[in-house]
């Protein structure tokens, strides 16, 4: 069967890593349909077909997988650590309803292969209380303790995805996002990560002239960050795969948000002022083991944190000159005040 003839349904399509895929699939020649409560923000999709639809009701998730050949399940309630650590309620609420009904609608659908995208989140803490933690192996996700009701909602459904796979031998995969960016993303209001988060200040900075950026704790906190081309690259070779278990999808070089920080300050050409202050931090370091992933695909993210950072970067600084220019004086203090509001969000 040639892709074309291969129906792939991108749920949470209106979304970042969403929109990305379905372009992505596009040019490798699927017939995509895309849904989601919400068009792609930042451009126009790519899908053959674009459903809004609240996954969080069976009979749209039915409508949404109808004629589907295979399901990438990216629909969630989610965003960085400060939206991660403040809503716990509607996060386990509405991603639970969304995943279980998803699931369900694609088995009983015929679907033939059916993705499930989790995070780094299923970790448990005691493993991640160091700045300097070992690389996180799949099975360290047991015993569990995650640390948000993000991290229980995506450990659970993992669960049940490998429940359905055993019990009714529906053909389920699993892959643990760790820390995905790039262009096109959130950047501001709230629920951008820590990538967009400082390419937005650093930008604010370089074009106000005002050097100061502001992290939360002490920005010695570890993480690891992939950029979404290899993201996409990851998933589809998953896809084709026969592996069933979770699967680590990252990069395996890990840096501390001060890094970041500089990384970011140096592709922009300017010295930046870090001023600590208090904050959510998520967990002390956290890092991926991708031994299983080149065991089982062949293949690693390939791009460096640093390429990926100046692309996302680029895109970044023009968002915020091109809100600068429309709203003036007052788009400059909305920007200015945003580096008070929303701060470096991480998972």
């Amino acid at each position: 069967m040639s892709n074309q003839n291969i129906k792939v349904v991108v749920t949470g399509a209106g979304g970042f890593i969403g929109s990305h895929l379905v372009s992505f699939l596009k040019q490798k020649g699927y017939w995509v349909r895309g849904v989601d409560i919400k068009l792609p923000e930042f451009s126009q999709t790519d899908a053959d077909e674009f459903e809004i639809l609240d996954l969080r009701r069976w009979d749209n998730c039915l409508q949404a997988t109808r004629g589907a050949d295979e399901v990438f399940a990216l629909a969630a309630d989610m965003g960085g650590m400060g939206f991660i650590s403040g809503n716990h309620a509607q996060i386990l609420h509405n991603n639970t309803l969304i995943n279980i009904h998803t699931l369900e609608a694609s088995r009983v659908n015929g679907v033939k292969r059916y993705l499930y995208t989790s995070s780094a989140c299923v970790y448990p803490e005691y493993l991640q209380e160091k700045v300097d933690i070992a690389p996180l192996k799949e099975e360290d996700a047991y015993p569990a303790q995650p640390q948000d009701a993000y991290g229980w909602e995506k450990l659970i459904t993992e669960r049940l995805n490998r429940h359905y796979f055993e019990d009714y031998g529906f053909n389920t995969r699993t892959v643990r996002f760790h820390n995905i960016f790039g262009p096109q993303g959130t950047w501001e209001g709230g629920r951008e990560k820590a990538p967009a988060a400082f390419c937005r200040k650093v930008a604010v900075a370089k074009l106000t002239g005002d050097p100061v950026v502001e992290v939360w704790g002490d920005g010695e906190q570890t993480r690891s960050f992939c950029y979404i081309d290899d993201c996409l690259n990851g998933l589809d070779r998953l896809m084709q795969s026969d592996h069933h278990e979770p699967l680590n999808l990252g990069q395996d070089r890990m840096v501390s948000i001060n890094q970041l920080a500089d990384i970011i300050s140096d592709i922009a050409g300017i010295k930046v002022e870090k001023k600590h202050i208090p904050g959510p931090q998520g967990v002390r370091g956290r890092n991926s083991d991708n031994s299983r992933l080149r065991q089982v695909l062949g293949w690693e993210p390939e791009i460096s944190l640093e390429e990926g950072l100046s692309r996302t970067y680029a895109w970044i600084e023009q968002q915020v000159k091109n809100k600068m220019a429309m709203g003036g004086e007052t788009a400059m203090e909305d920007l200015s005040h945003s580096k008070v509001l929303f701060r470096n969000k991480i998972n």
